[in-house]
């Protein structure tokens, strides 16, 4: 899962240290799904000797030992569980809540697709948790990222090397600056913009301010997306320049189920629709390169530009507690 360091202008974990919480995602990413699979298989394994034990009663142990296998199971559970928990329990007593991401097998998966799935959606969950405060502070997480179709395609089905920037809030000559999507990855940042529509919608680009949106006989105007895009790689770009990080940064314009149509696109803006997302985007989620050191600089330098807007985590609870009192 590609790890969501920025969203909006919302306080984030990663902006405490971002040489550190990277490495501490992966490891809880791991630990925990390690313990959920380790949970669902061990369950499964009781429920199958129970089931051979009720069909076959005559092909039980002697008395006295048929609680053998149920005890070497539960022994066998508790032992490795104890291996996982030893990783964890080593952590400062007042990052616990770093670490308060408990996944739970809320249905019964019917195999470890269906487990990775339940789980991969509680951890996106978690992210979101993590991307939107912090031991102090918070901000209000808008419900609709729950919900987020395209962002949960970036967190869930990148590489954990990637570092995501969602519509991030950048400060520029102290005026903030919305824009689109960024992609860390080891070897360059990726500017997104994204073109969303009804399925195979088509974008009709032209060198003017406006494009047009066809779908069948209706037909709309949009801002030119190239606009906000260049905005976005000249800023990002100027940002890296001024820090001496030589990082390279690409423009993509995007469109999952769409179809874009613009011969006179710049030769350095590449256009991804439908006949080619599958193998873009493919290729990104193939990457096996690791983290680099140039990859934590430039998104440090872009998380020490964000604007962030959070309240005091100890102040709201104060003021909740005195709202119940009254």
């Amino acid at each position: 899962m590609a790890q969501l360091v920025k969203l909006l202008d919302y306080v984030s974990r990663y902006e405490n240290d971002l040489s550190r919480y990277p490495t501490q995602y992966i490891r809880l990413k791991t630990t925990h799904w390690e313990r959920m699979k380790l949970r669902w298989l061990n369950e499964e394994d009781l429920t199958m000797w129970q089931q051979e034990a009720v069909m076959e009663p005559e092909q039980q142990p002697e008395e006295g030992k048929w609680f053998s296998p149920f005890f070497r199971l539960l022994k066998r559970k508790d032992q490795q569980d104890e291996e996982i928990e030893v990783d964890i329990e080593t952590e400062e007593q007042d990052e616990k809540e770093l670490f308060d991401f408990n996944p739970s097998i809320i249905y019964k998966p019917e195999n470890l697709e269906q487990l990775k799935k339940l789980y991969m959606d509680q951890l996106f969950h978690f992210q979101l948790k993590w991307a939107s405060s912090t031991m102090l502070e918070h901000s209000r997480l808008d419900a609709k990222f729950l919900r987020d179709s395209l962002l949960k395609s970036f967190t869930q089905q990148l590489p954990d090397s990637y570092l995501l920037f969602y519509y991030p809030v950048l400060k520029v000559k102290k005026a903030p600056v919305e824009l689109d999507i960024l992609l860390i990855t080891p070897l360059e940042c990726l500017c997104i913009t994204v073109l969303e529509g009804e399925d195979a919608s088509a974008f009709i680009g032209t060198g003017d301010r406006f494009w047009t949106k066809k779908i069948g006989d209706r037909e709309t105007k949009l801002v030119n997306p190239l606009i906000g895009l260049n905005r976005m790689e000249k800023i990002v770009s100027s940002i890296f320049a001024e820090q001496n990080i030589q990082f390279p940064v690409k423009k993509f314009i995007v469109s999952k189920n769409g179809y874009i149509d613009y011969p006179a696109i710049p030769f350095d803006t590449k256009i991804i629709d439908r006949r080619s997302h599958a193998d873009w985007f493919g290729a990104l989620q193939r990457s096996t390169i690791p983290m680099k050191f140039n990859q934590f600089k430039a998104a440090q330098v872009l998380l020490d530009t964000t604007q962030t807007t959070a309240s005091s985590r100890l102040f709201d609870e104060q003021e909740e507690q005195m709202d119940i009192n009254e």
